[in-house]
C-alpha cells in the first residue's frame, strides 16, 4: 500500500514524491520516508463520486465534507502504521503531492495541506485525510491542471527542526547566479512569506553577494505543535548561513537542475549542521532580475519600496487586507495590501490587480503564484497597512519594487 519514498515515481505518487524519489536515487541528502499513492486515495474515496458532490448546490465543500466524513480504510491505516514504525515512529512531515503539482505548467504553490510535526498514526492519518480533502478547497478550484479527475498521493517523510530553511532557485541560464533565501527555524516562515529572509546570490565562480534582513519571528517544534518565537533582537539581522553553506547550497541545487533537466525551486533546511533537500520543483515563473542586493535605496518621490517580486506595473484601488475577515471587500481590479499573504488567500491572488505584502521574500509562495497568474507584486514594504490607504488608487510597479500614490 505504501511506497519507499526512494522508489516514488510522479506517475503513481505525485509530483512532489516523484521528484524527491528521483532525488534520493542520485544520492542527493533527501529525508527518508515513504509515499501513500493515487491508489490508495483511489481506493479510499473512488465510491463516493467526488465530481457530483463538487457539481452539487455547495460544490467544493460538499466534495470536501464527503471526504473528511469518510473513515480512512483499515487497510491504509495499517500501511501508515507500518511505515511509521519502518522510521522509528518519529515525528514527520505529512505533505501533499497531487497529480497536478510541482509540474513544469504548474507548481501549485502553497495550493494544497501539507504538515509538519505529526506523530502517530492516529495524527498522520488524519494530516492523509486533509491532505485528500485539499483538493477541493477553495484555492485548489476542483480538479487538476491536466483537465482529469483530482488525485492525491501524500508523502510522509522524517521531520527535520531545522535551525535555518529556506528556498533556492537554480540559474536559467549560464550568467544568473543561483538566488537563495534563509532564515532562522522551520521552512513555512519563508515559503509562507511570515518574514523576510535574507538574499543570498552565488555566482558561477563561487562568489556570494548577500543581503541580511531583520528576521523578527522563527518557527519552531515543540512536541507535536508548531509555535511562532520572536527572534531576540541581537540575532535577527545575523546572517542566517555563512557563505561557504551558500556555495553548498548552489552546488547541490546544479546538481539537481541537472538531474531534473531545467531550473528548479529547491527548499532545504539545515539540521544539525547538514544541508537537507527537503522539496524541488521546476521553476515556473522567473523572478525579476532585481532583488533585494539591488533594490533603490530609494523610488519615486513619495514612494514606498520594497523586494521587487513579479514584473510589471498595474495602477488599481489598494485594498487593505488582514485576514479572512476582509476577503469579502476585494473586487476584481483591486491591489492586494496585507501583512503576507497565507496559502488560504490563493483565491484572492486569482482576481487582484496587484499584490504588496510587509514582509516576504521573492521566492515566497505567494511571490511565485503572482508571477504565475502574470500579477505585478511588490514584498516586504514595511507597514504598507498603515501607510497605504483603504480605497486610494495606488500604482504597483512589481519590476522596480515600488508603490506610489496614482
Amino acid at each position: 500500500m505504501t511506497v519507499p519514498l526512494k522508489e516514488a515515481v510522479a506517475d503513481t505518487c505525485g509530483g512532489k514524491g516523484g521528484a524527491l524519489g528521483a532525488l534520493i536515487r542520485a544520492g542527493l541528502p533527501v529525508p527518508g520516508g515513504f509515499v501513500l499513492p493515487f491508489a490508495a486515495y483511489l481506493a479510499a474515496v473512488g465510491d463516493l463520486d467526488l465530481a457530483r458532490h463538487a457539481a452539487g448546490p455547495n460544490g467544493l465543500a460538499a466534495a470536501r465534507q464527503a471526504i473528511e466524513g469518510r473513515p480512512v480504510p483499515a487497510g491504509v491505516v495499517a500501511a501508515l502504521a507500518d511505515g511509521l514504525r519502518a522510521l522509528g515512529d518519529p515525528p514527520v512531515a505529512v505533505r501533499s503531492s497531487a497529480a497536478d503539482e510541482d509540474t513544469g505548467l504548474t507548481s501549485a504553490a502553497g495550493m494544497y495541506e501539507s504538515f509538519l510535526a505529526v506523530r502517530g498514526v492516529a495524527g498522520v492519518t488524519e494530516a492523509v485525510r486533509a491532505c485528500w480533502a485539499s483538493l477541493f478547497s477553495p484555492r485548489a478550484a476542483v480538479g487538476d491542471q491536466s483537465g482529469g479527475d483530482p488525485m492525491m498521493a501524500v508523502v510522509v517523510q522524517r521531520h527535520l527542526d531545522a535551525e535555518v530553511s529556506g528556498v533556492m532557485f537554480t540559474p536559467g541560464g549560464p550568467d544568473e547566479p543561483t538566488r537563495i533565501e534563509a532564515s532562522w527555524g522551520l521552512g513555512p516562515s519563508v515559503v509562507g512569506g511570515t518574514v523576510t529572509p535574507d538574499s543570498y546570490r552565488v555566482a558561477g565562480d563561487g562568489s556570494v553577494e548577500r543581503a541580511i534582513a531583520d528576521k523578527r519571528t522563527r518557527l519552531d517544534r515543540e512536541g507535536a505543535r508548531l509555535v511562532v518565537r520572536d527572534v531576540p533582537a541581537g540575532v535577527r539581522g545575523r546572517a542566517a548561513i555563512d557563505d561557504a553553506t551558500a556555495v553548498r547550497l548552489a552546488g547541490l541545487g546544479a546538481e539537481i537542475a541537472a538531474l531534473r533537466g531545467g531550473p528548479q525551486d529547491v527548499e532545504w533546511a539545515v539540521a544539525d549542521g547538514r544541508v537537507w533537500i527537503l522539496q524541488a520543483r521546476p521553476v515556473t515563473a522567473a523572478p525579476p532580475l532585481a532583488d533585494p542586493l539591488t533594490r533603490a535605496a530609494d523610488g519615486p518621490a513619495g514612494a514606498l519600496v520594497g523586494t521587487p517580486g513579479s514584473r510589471g506595473a498595474v495602477t488599481g484601488i489598494a485594498r487593505i487586507v488582514r485576514g479572512p475577515a476582509d476577503f469579502a471587500r476585494v473586487l476584481p481590479g483591486d491591489v492586494l495590501v496585507c501583512p503576507f499573504t497565507d496559502p488560504a488567500w490563493t483565491p484572492l491572488l486569482r482576481m487582484a490587480a496587484g499584490v504588496v505584502t510587509e514582509t516576504g521574500g521573492v521566492l515566497s509562495h505567494a511571490a511565485i503564484v503572482a508571477r504565475e497568474h502574470a500579477i505585478p507584486a511588490v514584498l516586504g514594504v514595511p507597514d504598507a497597512t498603515g501607510r497605504l490607504l483603504d480605497g486610494t488608487l495606488i500604482t504597483v510597479d512589481g519590476t522596480a519594487g515600488t508603490v506610489t500614490a496614482a
